[in-house]
């Protein structure tokens, strides 16, 4: 099993910036490629960006060129670096890990970021 908890979520003004943090415990070598989901009120879930564990990312639209994804594997963490924050980013955003072997998922609690105008 893997637990996932986030951290770095918040309140910002339209234009600021937040930093996410994901930090994995348990039957971590186990996780291949993890990502951040986000759900706003009334929407669908939205993928917006995943990384590998060879470093290889991939980003929604949406927040292309805004966000930034990385990880550290020493620490079992994964970040997510938000700038120019637009108040559509206002969304609970989920941490996601998938097993190597693509068989198991496993997400993290949630944590919310709220952007106002």
């Amino acid at each position: 099993q893997v637990q996932l908890v986030e951290s770095g979520g918040g309140w910002v003004q339209a234009g600021g910036s937040l930093r996410l943090s994901c930090a994995a415990s348990g039957s971590i070598l186990s996780i291949g490629t993890m990502g951040w989901y986000r759900q706003a009120p009334g929407s669908q879930p939205e993928r917006i960006a995943t990384i590998t564990t060879s470093g290889i990312t991939n980003y929604a639209d949406s927040v292309k060129g805004r966000f930034t994804i990385s990880r550290d594997n020493a620490k079992n963490t994964v970040f997510l670096q938000m700038n120019s924050l637009k108040p559509e980013d206002t969304a609970i955003y989920y941490c996601k890990a998938l097993s190597v072997t693509g068989l198991s998922q496993y997400w993290g609690q949630g944590t919310q970021v709220t952007v106002s105008s």
